[in-house]
């Protein structure tokens, strides 16, 4: 079992790799003193993750409120001082500038933040849209996907998001088909998360459609979407891929997943405002995907498959900021810390009596989300007294999650902002409730 001690005397950095572009220091509106520069010190990815001056200067980007310490970073993950002053920025012009700048300038400078978006998930920018988040992304790649027909089934597990599994309830009601739901595996393994979507396919004649949660908002669970995209396309089943919660958290690219569907978020883990989202279909399934209400947009386009109306000019003019502020800290140097700081405090309580933690230690199937049960309370009450508790107590601010199968539970996020100290504080508070269980 990895220890507090082990990680407190974790050696320092080891090998080299390019230093990253500069973040200018730039104050934000509520900065009082310029910021550090940005410049990411040399070493692998896990040896940067243990470097605190380089991490205090991060965190020093973010104006978090100090009467807590902030362990829910899933729900919106903050924007960094530079990407909140550029969002100021375009909300000025936009309010400035009216319909003069929506009607002569907007589509041109979306056009532009499109095409860097697509870059970084490695898509043609034909391939996505902006949403307003991945919900709604989510919701119309569900209900518009056209190969469900009456008799077929479609499948989901107890770990997808709720607003999902609700859309998939809803295709199958529109079209007349069956829905087979299943329980992911607690405790789970790559193996059986694998065999748990096999058996699922193998006894589903029929099925034509499968939701794939890439990173469980519930428990922290990665699943192996590549491997089930494939398992599932071997038997002409169609997939859409949740991953809400994987781009920014992670690294990598929608290539990596292997899917012709995706639906992801701006505002969580890529730090863009609040309200910003992205759908992607593969160029080649764009025809198995219904125009959205009837939309007589180029049917060869996917702007023909999501509508959102007039939506805030400002938050999606922002997501390249974003983006380069998400670049200059490092991809997979980011996704490095998240799991340095998810593993200090599940590496310590693993196994400690009345801490049941959920999203298993395998390489690959955790990120900066984990979920825990204390005490064995699986209800909603249960749970709900330990997320008072912890804020009321001990400042510690987390989140209940429910609609797992095998009952409810806590949820602790951290963030580029937290410290390891932050959640040194959450191992001595839950040693000590578990004490008292």
């Amino acid at each position: 079992m990895l220890t507090r001690r082990g990680f407190l005397g974790a050696a320092g950095l080891a090998g080299l790799a390019a230093t990253a572009p500069t973040v200018p220091p730039r104050s934000g509106d509520a900065a009082q003193d310029p910021l550090p520069p940005l410049r990411r010190p040399p070493g692998s990815p896990e040896a940067v993750a243990r470097d605190e001056d380089y991490w205090r200067r991060v965190a020093a980007y973010y104006r978090v409120d100090g009467g807590y310490t902030n362990l829910e970073a899933g729900y919106f993950g903050m924007m960094a001082a530079p990407v909140l002053a550029q969002y100021h920025r375009h909300i000025d012009r936009v309010n400035r500038e009216s319909s003069y700048y929506a009607r002569r300038g907007y589509d041109a400078d979306l056009a532009t933040a499109r095409t860097r978006m697509a870059a970084f998930l490695g898509a043609k920018p034909g391939e996505v849209a902006f949403t307003r988040g991945a919900t709604e992304a989510l919701q119309r790649l569900i209900i518009q996907y056209r190969p469900v027909a009456a008799g077929d089934a479609v499948i989901y597990a107890d770990l997808d998001y709720g607003s999902m599994q609700l859309a998939m309830n809803a295709l199958a009601r529109q079209r007349g088909a069956r829905v087979v739901t299943f329980d992911l595996p607690e405790p789970a393994t790559r193996e059986n998360v694998l065999a748990a979507y096999d058996r699922v396919l193998a006894s589903t004649p029929g099925a034509r459609l499968l939701l794939v949660t890439h990173l469980s908002n519930k428990t922290g669970l990665i699943v192996p979407v590549a491997e089930i995209v494939a398992m599932a396309r071997e038997r002409g089943v169609g997939v859409i891929v949740d991953a809400a919660h994987s781009f920014g958290q992670c690294d990598l690219k929608l290539g990596d997943l292997g899917a012709d569907f995706v639906g992801l978020n701006l505002h969580k883990w890529l730090g863009a405002p609040v309200g910003a989202g992205v759908m992607y279909i593969k160029e080649e399934r764009l025809g198995d995907m219904d125009a959205m209400l009837g939309d007589d947009g180029p049917a060869d386009r996917i702007d023909s498959r999501i509508h959102t109306g007039t939506t805030n000019f400002a938050t999606f003019l922002t997501v390249p900021a974003a983006l380069d502020f998400n670049d200059a800290v490092g991809p997979p140097h980011k996704a490095a810390r998240l799991k340095y700081l998810r593993d200090r405090w599940v590496g310590t309580l693993r196994g400690t009596a009345g801490i049941d933690i959920l999203a298993p230690d395998q390489p690959g199937m955790s990120a900066a989300i984990t979920s825990f049960r204390l005490g064995g309370r699986t209800g909603r009450e249960e749970n709900q007294a330990v997320v008072r508790e912890l804020l009321d107590r001990f400042r510690i601010f987390t989140v209940w999650r429910t609609g797992v199968a095998g009952g409810d539970c806590v949820r602790v996020t951290p963030a580029l902002y937290n410290t390891p100290q932050d959640v040194d504080r959450l191992v001595e508070a839950l040693e000590e409730l578990a004490a008292r269980s």
